[in-house]
């Protein structure tokens, strides 16, 4: 294609947002046009998104930013059958109190990266379940299953992986690709929506979705996937060896989430700062010429800047440096508590890192107290049964445990 004259594709291209596009030059003329209106869907699976989900939202924000309007798709309907896409089983079912409660923890997330209003480029976040759940059956295989052919969605990656491996789809399951296309007709139904967003597992759906409007009502849609994000040694994007790297501060830690994003490999720091900040590109490039920990360092305060506030990510770069550089504990450090009576007596040291977490078991523990990487207080730990006690608390009367040079806890007695 030639280069975009929209805003919106122009930069997506530029940072890496982009991975496939169905018909990019009229998009882009429709973009060009005037305002229009892009949706990306989130089912409620956890009571937070993680930063697997960030490119997507980045992408919302973007298009906001270029002034149109986004809309935050709710899958309070399509939660209660399960989005095979990229599962090897299927997920399990959630009753309906559980939904709503991960939905009200999504919405808080939104908040942080979209405006919300009757603005005509104020984001706008729906529930498909407010269609979903009036469908009829016979009228939807009549009205919209007649425009699926099962031979091609037996192809779609969803499906056909699942079926080579002899894994088992249910007819649930398999009936996830029909309501989200139809989530895209009704969208641009009632809302005018143009565009969808979704990574590129979604593909499949979302061609599906395009091609459902243009034969039941000769609607002209758009799709466009992100690239699947992983870490350039092939880790996937949102797990750590500690679990999701979670963008709910309930969840996971400002600090930890800071140390995430600068804890990232060198390879990926180049493309990370085009996706997960708004740095401009001549800051960025400048930034990749110089020293690669200052560039770390900059896309981790940029990136929780855009998630915790500017304010937090500051405390959380101060915290870091107060660690790392300047010998101090860093009151932003995660934190957990034991019982007083518990170290009183004295905790053995192996036992102290397994209660912090830092450690899954005791065997663990005992394994990085022998190998040398584990601190109390900065001071290596010699010995795993060495009796850790009140005696030990520093000035402000905690314990600062490391596992390493990058995890830290702050154990205070209760």
């Amino acid at each position: 294609m030639s280069t975009p004259r929209s805003s919106f594709l122009a930069t997506a291209l530029e940072r890496g947002f982009i991975h496939q596009c169905t018909e990019m030059d009229a998009l882009d003329e429709r973009l060009c046009a005037g305002r229009a209106v892009a949706y990306d869907g989130f089912d409620c699976t956890a009571d937070s998104l993680h930063v697997g989900s960030l490119v997507g939202i980045m992408l919302l924000r973007l298009f906001q930013r270029c002034g149109h309007r986004a809309i935050v798709l709710m899958g309070g309907g399509t939660t209660r059958i399960g989005d095979p896409s990229g599962k090897d089983e299927a997920r399990r079912l959630l009753d309906e109190a559980e939904i709503d409660r991960n939905m009200a923890g999504i919405r808080k997330i939104f908040a942080k990266f979209l405006t919300f209003g009757d603005g005509p480029s104020d984001a706008m976040m729906v529930n498909n379940a407010d269609w979903l759940d009036e469908l009829r059956y016979i009228p939807l295989l009549r009205d919209i299953g007649r425009h699926f052919s099962v031979n091609r969605m037996l192809t779609q990656d969803s499906v056909r992986l699942r079926l080579e491996r002899d894994q088992p789809l249910s007819f649930l399951e398999f009936n996830y690709p029909i309501l989200q296309a139809y989530d895209f007709m009704e969208l641009a139904r009632r809302f005018d929506c143009a565009l969808q967003i979704g990574g590129s597992d979604q593909w499949g759906n979302i061609v599906a979705g395009v091609e459902l409007a243009r034969r039941a009502e000769g609607r002209t849609l758009f799709g466009l996937t992100t690239p699947l994000i992983t870490s350039a040694s092939g880790a996937k994007m949102g797990k750590t060896a500690q679990g999701a790297v979670w963008l709910s501060s309930d969840k996971l830690s400002t600090y930890e989430y800071w140390q995430f994003w600068r804890n990232v490999e060198d390879d990926d720091v180049r493309r990370f700062l085009r996706l997960f900040t708004e740095l401009e590109i001549a800051e960025i490039e400048r930034l990749e010429c110089g020293d690669i920990n200052e560039a770390k360092k900059a896309l981790a305060t940029e990136a929780t800047a855009l998630c915790h506030g500017r304010d937090a990510a500051k405390a959380a770069a101060e915290t870091a440096r107060a660690v790392f550089e300047g010998g101090g504990s860093g009151s932003e450090l995660p934190q957990t508590s034991v019982p007083r009576d518990k170290l009183t007596r004295g905790i053995p040291a192996f036992e102290l890192f397994s209660l912090s977490g830092l450690a899954v078991s005791n065997g663990e523990a005992r394994r990085l107290i022998r190998g040398g990487g584990a601190r109390i207080n900065d001071s290596v730990v010699e010995n795993e049964t060495t009796a850790i006690s009140v005696a030990d608390l520093d000035a402000n009367g905690v314990l600062k445990l490391s596992a390493g040079r990058k995890r830290h806890v702050l154990v205070r007695p209760v």
